[in-house]
C-alpha cells in the first residue's frame, strides 16, 4: 500500500538533512509504527507521503499512485492528521465534518459506518465549536474528518500527544476496529506502549530508519541481560550505577531504573557497592521497546533494515 525507495529531503538549501536516503514498504491493512524523537524526520516523511513537500531524490507511492506524478489520486485517497490541531477551531464539530465531506464530494451519510463508532461520542457535542472542545475530543474529530472520504490509507503524526490516558486507550481501540476494516494505517508516536499494539516498529533517528521489525521480535532480539533497579535515592543511586566500572548502560525509567553490565560481571558485583542501602534491589527484567531503541542507538549490534 505504501511504498518508500531512498527518499532524502533537505532544508535551507540543503544546510539541514531531514531526511537521509529513507526506504520503507507498509503492507495492505496494517498498522505500522514509526518511533523516534523531535527531529527524526516522521513529519517530513509524512508530509512527503500525503504530498505535501516534494522529496530532493527518491521515489514514493501510495496504493501504487506517486507522490510527485499523481499527487491528485494519492489526495483522494488518503487521511491525514498532523501533529497540530488543524480543523476550524470557529466551525462546529457538525459544520467541520459537513465541511470536510463536501470537499471530497460526499456526505456524511455515504461514509456514516467508518465514523460511526467515533463519532456517537461526539454527537452529544456536535453543535460545540472545535476550539471549545477538550484534546481528546479535538482528535476524535480530526479522525473523523481524515476518514470522511473513506480512504484507503490514514497517516497520524503523533496523533494522541498531550491527551490523557484514557482518551490514548479509546483512540487505539478506534484504530484497531478501523484496521479490521481493512485500512492502512502509518502513524508516528512517542509512547512505547502504543507502538507496541503496531504489528512492525520502524525507529527513526537524524532522518534514518535504523531497523524495523514486529515489537516482539525486537524485544527477543534484545542481546544483553537488562536488569531493574529500585533504591531508596533514585537520582543517586543512577549516579552511583554510572560511575561504578562494571556497568555498560545505564538509564532512568520513571522511579526505576534498568542497567546492564560488562561482560564477565555479576548482580552480586553491583550488590556488594550498595550495602548500606536497605532498599537496594535488582533483578532480572524483560527489555520493553525503548530498552531495545535506546540498545539501537548505543551498539553497533544492530544494523538498519
Amino acid at each position: 500500500m505504501i511504498s518508500i525507495n531512498n527518499i532524502s529531503k533537505t532544508y535551507n538549501k540543503g544546510t539541514v538533512q531531514a531526511l537521509k536516503d529513507i526506504s520503507l514498504n507498509v503492507n495492505e491493512g496494517e498498522i505500522v509504527g514509526l518511533i523516534g524523537p523531535d527531529g527524526a524526520g516522521k513529519s517530513t516523511l509524512f508530509r512527503i507521503l500525503t504530498t505535501l513537500l516534494l522529496p530532493d531524490t527518491g521515489q514514493a507511492s501510495v496504493s501504487n499512485f506517486d507522490v510527485v506524478t499523481q499527487f491528485k489520486e494519492i489526495r483522494k485517497h488518503v487521511g491525514y492528521m498532523p501533529g497540530k490541531f488543524s480543523l476550524y477551531l470557529d466551525l462546529t464539530v457538525e459544520e467541520n465534518l459537513n465541511f470536510f465531506a463536501t470537499v471530497f464530494n460526499t456526505s456524511i451519510q455515504s461514509n456514516y459506518h467508518l465514523i460511526k463508532d467515533i463519532y456517537q461520542q461526539l454527537e452529544p457535542f456536535k453543535n460545540r465549536k472545535a476550539g471549545k472542545l477538550s484534546g481528546g475530543m479535538k482528535q476524535k474529530l480530526a479522525l473523523c474528518c481524515a476518514l470522511i472520504h473513506k480512504p484507503l490509507a490514514l497517516f497520524l503524526d503523533e496523533p494522541t500527544t498531550g491527551v490523557d490516558v484514557v482518551s490514548r486507550k479509546e483512540f487505539w481501540t478506534m484504530l484497531k476496529n478501523l484496521q479490521k476494516q481493512g485500512l492502512t494505517i502509518l502513524v508516528s508516536t512517542p509512547y512505547m506502549d502504543e507502538a507496541s499494539l503496531c504489528d512492525q516498529v520502524a525507529f527513526m533517528q537524524n532522518g534514518t530508519i535504523l531497523s524495523k521489525n514486529k515489537p516482539q521480535q525486537f524485544i527477543e532480539q534484545y542481546t544483553q541481560n537488562l536488569y531493574g533497579v529500585n533504591g531508596a535515592d533514585a537520582y543517586k543511586t543512577l549516579l552511583k550505577l554510572r560511575a561504578h566500572p562494571l556497568t555498560a548502560s545505564c538509564f532512568a525509567f520513571g522511579n526505576n531504573i534498568h542497567i546492564t553490565l560488562k561482560e564477565d560481571s555479576t548482580v552480586s558485583d553491583i550488590e556488594s557497592q550498595f550495602l548500606d542501602d536497605e532498599s537496594f534491589t535488582i533483578q532480572k527484567i524483560t527489555p520493553t521497546l525503548e530498552d531495545c531503541f535506546i540498545q539501537l542507538l548505543n551498539t553497533n549490534e544492530w544494523k538498519p533494515s
